[in-house]
This record gives C-alpha cells, sequence and structure tokens, in this order.
C-alpha cells in the first residue's frame, strides 16, 4: 500500500475545522437526493490494475480545496452500477467517491477488499482528479460481499476515516483489531447475509471503546442497498461528515440514536454515543 500525498488548493480560512465542506446541515439537506456542490464524472477503464475500473464522481467547486475521498464496492455478482446511486448523492455534499468494478463478479470478500485498498490508491495518486482528493481523509464502503470486503480493508488500513459496510457478508465473524469507525447497516428481512450471522456479529466484536453503529432497517431486504434509499444516504453521509471531515455539526444525527420499533425506518440500532 502505497502513501498518499495530500493535493490542491487549502480549505477556506474562515472555518473552524479546516475540513468543513458546505452550510450548516439541517435535516433537508442531508435527506436529499442532491446536496451543496455540483458534480461531474470521470470514468476509469476496467484495464488499470488492481481493481475492475470504475466511476469517480467529484465537486467542480475548486474553493473548497480537497475533499475527503470514498471508494465503493458491488457485492457478489454485482456491477458498480448497483451502487451508482451513491454516486452524485454522496458527491454533492462534498466528497470525490470511486465507485468500482471488481476484477470479476465472482470475487470473494477479502479479494474485495484488496480491490477497495488498490482503488483507494489509484484516486490519490493516479486518478485524473488526485488533485482534488486529500489523501489522508479516506473512507470505504460496500454492499454485501463488498461489505466484507470493506471491514477486511478497513482492519488492513487503520488510517482509514470511516468504513460503512452494508448489508456485509464475510465468513470472518469477529473484528476486534479493527480500528476504523464503523458504521454497518443491517437488513432486518435478509436472507442472504441475515443479520443473525453477519451484520450483528461483526458489529457486536468490534471494540467497545470504538466509534462504532449498527443501523438495522425494518422489513427490508439484503439488496435494500441497491436502490436510493433515504435513510441509508442520510446515515451514511453524517457518518462519513462526521469521521472523514471531522465535522460535529452532523452529530445532531447520530446522537441521541433514533427510535426503532413499530412506526419507525428502524427494527434495531446499537451505537457507541456520544462520538
Amino acid at each position: 500500500m502505497a502513501g498518499a500525498v495530500t493535493a490542491g488548493a487549502t480549505a477556506p480560512a474562515h472555518a473552524a475545522n479546516p475540513y468543513e465542506r458546505g452550510p450548516a446541515p439541517t435535516e433537508q439537506s442531508v435527506t436529499a437526493t442532491r446536496g451543496h456542490f455540483d458534480t461531474a464524472t470521470v470514468s476509469v477503464s476496467s484495464l488499470v490494475s488492481g481493481f475492475g475500473g470504475g466511476t469517480i464522481y467529484y465537486p467542480t467547486d475548486r474553493s473548497q480545496g480537497t475533499f475527503g475521498g470514498v471508494v465503493i464496492a458491488p457485492g457478489y455478482t454485482a456491477s458498480e452500477s448497483s451502487m451508482s446511486w451513491y454516486g452524485h448523492r454522496i458527491a454533492s455534499q462534498g466528497f470525490v467517491v470511486f465507485t468500482i468494478d471488481t476484477i470479476t463478479r465472482y470475487d470473494q470478500p477479502d479479494s474485495r477488499g484488496r480491490q477497495l485498498d488498490a482503488a483507494l490508491d489509484y484516486l490519490v495518486e493516479d486518478s485524473r482528479v488526485a488533485d482534488r482528493v486529500d489523501g489522508s481523509r479516506l473512507a470505504v464502503m460496500g454492499h454485501s460481499m463488498g461489505g466484507g470486503g470493506t471491514l477486511a480493508v478497513a482492519d488492513d488500513r487503520p488510517e482509514l476515516k470511516a468504513a460503512i459496510p452494508l448489508t456485509p457478508w464475510h465468513t470472518q465473524k469477529r473484528w476486534s483489531s479493527l480500528r476504523v469507525p464503523t458504521l454497518i447497516i443491517g437488513a432486518e428481512s435478509d436472507s442472504v447475509a441475515s443479520v443473525r450471522t453477519h451484520s450483528i456479529p461483526f458489529y457486536e466484536s468490534l471494540p467497545s471503546s470504538l466509534d462504532r453503529a449498527y443501523l438495522e432497517l425494518r422489513g427490508a431486504s439484503h439488496f435494500a442497498p441497491n436502490v436510493s434509499n433515504t435513510t441509508i444516504a442520510k446515515y451514511s453521509i453524517s457518518w462519513l461528515k462526521r469521521f472523514v471531515d471531522d465535522d460535529t455539526r452532523y452529530n445532531q444525527f447520530l446522537c441521541p440514536p433514533p427510535r426503532t420499533g413499530f412506526g419507525t425506518d428502524f427494527s434495531d440500532y446499537r451505537d457507541s454515543c456520544p462520538h
């Protein structure tokens, strides 16, 4: 894993936190389909080494300095198109987002983790938008086996600022050495990666001292992360803002935790508040 160097302009001098990007958040802003920033895309060829290519979504604004980077992997047999809805939605909140294809559709979680690792390095070192990315502020997301890969790369790369496994699948159940702030999103009716044998054991194995949360979507299936979902977006954006941008303005959406039970979006929610 090669080291990354921050490039680009410095952040606006008026910000108390130099990593803050965009105006103060509101419930409306974190649930909107598009955020404050206009965005554009760059395609990455499948011939690139270490992963299967993909699409980079980035803010076009140069006045804010560099942005944190987020690499997102699909699940077993899926392509990057299954994760494309995250691209503009998260990038427009002030991140450079890279949705990747894997080398084959059948790559297992640890392989997907290595490909996430390679894509992180490509994003900050070789991509056409490398000068827009702060290589010291990176995060990973992934669905299903891509979620298992998210846990694997976060375990191997403790300098990452955030990890968000989405209905993750992995044969390894304990992640007690992981040191990256982690939000696990499970689905109550998941019949592929049951929360009882995947998401919940993963969460409970994380160090108790770690910034962590477990969100379980009421009535949702394993494939809930593959389509636009306001709840997933709200909590993912808030987690990335809080830990990649160190932006405490987003604490309000994470702590205190939301209500669970009948009439809510959540069948379970666990956390390490306050963050």
